[in-house]
């Protein structure tokens, strides 16, 4: 009857458009408050003080849940048709991962996940709550025990039929489900992703410092990047994928079957003068429905003027100079360190002299003094 059960909620799941399927007991899951921890105070959350929150909520599923029996770990293909790497050669223009060239996961995978949820209700006649990256629930460890694949060297979770592209949502339960047999860990002496990050976000194998990822500086970082990192994040200008695409596991990876995760023109390496002359507005109307609103428009712009800056591409400074009087300094100040960037001494002190009259943002003023 069990087995009966579990052979027809993978069909079910698979029906309502999911990849792959695993569950784990709760009592079988992992202990992670002490690692989460150490993770915080050591200080390498960076600003995402939301997993400093509820730390005992987050560190087992019961926290969350008491009466929890089951979890139900559930991926979504979203593999790209070309290698994401060969994108870092346009210079001129942004790079934006995968992930979010599409239509925003978490509507898509939500509503499936209500189905295979509903169905489960249904049948067991037991409590269901779904999850999709909306609430302190720890879902690549859960993955993993749940046989979708291991983290990876890189923090990530790999599948062996899907590498590195997978969206998980999961679904907690009051049933008693068979558990899954779990995926042991197949990096073996491989650092491909540790070896490939442009910042060296890596301080060991298993072990990420947020405060250097790409993905963290261009998504939840609010404030002024380093000169340093800038310089080393290249055209990327929304997440990152360079750890996630040299991974060996990724021959077999297949393209995404749901077509709205396909890339939109508007997020597929957009020329970086067009997001230049993004307002509010414009900016909330271009990615509507994407996982880029996320950012929010200075950040972006910000991140989009970095990537001006590591273009080299000249053309660029005319449609970076009407952003030194935009109204927000982290804009401002990228828009000040692009244009030293591509710009000849000379004119860049002209350019300086006038600005430095109205300015009065000490940040932004930085940036003109760094320069010189």
């Amino acid at each position: 009857m069990e087995q009966d059960l579990s052979k027809r909620l993978a069909e079910v799941a698979q029906q309502a458009g999911f990849d792959s399927l695993g569950v784990i007991g709760v009592d079988d899951v992992a202990d992670l408050r002490e690692a989460l921890e150490q993770f915080v105070k050591q200080g390498r959350h960076g600003d995402m003080d939301w997993l400093c929150e509820h730390l005992e909520r987050r560190s087992h599923p019961t926290g969350l849940w008491p009466d929890v029996q089951s979890i139900v770990m559930l991926g979504m293909n979203y593999g790209p048709d070309s290698d994401p790497l060969k994108d870092l050669d346009l210079k001129s223009s942004g790079v934006i991962s995968v992930y979010a060239k599409g239509k925003d996961y978490h509507t898509i995978i939500n509503k499936r996940l209500k189905r295979v949820a509903g169905w489960l209700a249904q049948t067991t006649g037991e409590q269901v709550k779904i999850f999709v990256d909306t609430a302190p629930v720890t879902e690549k460890p859960l993955a993993a025990s749940a046989g979708l694949g291991w983290q990876g060297k890189h923090t990530n979770i790999v599948s062996r039929h899907f590498g590195s592209w997978l969206f998980l949502g999961a679904i907690f339960t009051t049933a008693k489900l068979v558990p899954s047999e779990g995926e042991g860990d197949h990096c073996g002496g491989c650092k491909r992703c540790l070896d490939s990050c442009p910042t060296d976000a890596f301080l060991a194998p298993y072990q990420l410092d947020a405060r250097r990822c790409i993905s963290y500086l261009t998504i939840e970082y609010k404030g002024h990047i380093t000169r340093e990192l800038r310089e080393k994040m290249g055209n990327h200008i929304f997440g990152c994928d360079d750890c996630l695409a040299v991974c060996p596991w990724n021959k077999f990876a297949k393209l995404a079957r749901e077509q709205r995760f396909h890339p939109r023109a508007q997020c597929d390496n957009p020329p970086l003068y067009e997001l230049l002359q993004l307002d509010e507005q414009a900016f909330r109307e271009r990615f509507k429905g994407t996982p880029i609103k996320r950012a929010g428009r200075d950040c972006f712009v910000r991140n989009v003027l970095i990537a001006c800056g590591n273009s080299g591409d000249e053309k660029l400074i005319d449609h970076i100079r009407p952003l030194l009087d935009d109204g927000a300094p982290v804009v401002r100040a990228m828009a000040v360190w692009a244009l030293g960037q591509l710009m000849e001494a000379a004119g860049f002190a002209d350019l300086k002299k006038r600005a430095m009259l109205t300015e009065n943002d000490a940040a932004v003023e930085n940036e003109w003094e760094a320069i010189g």
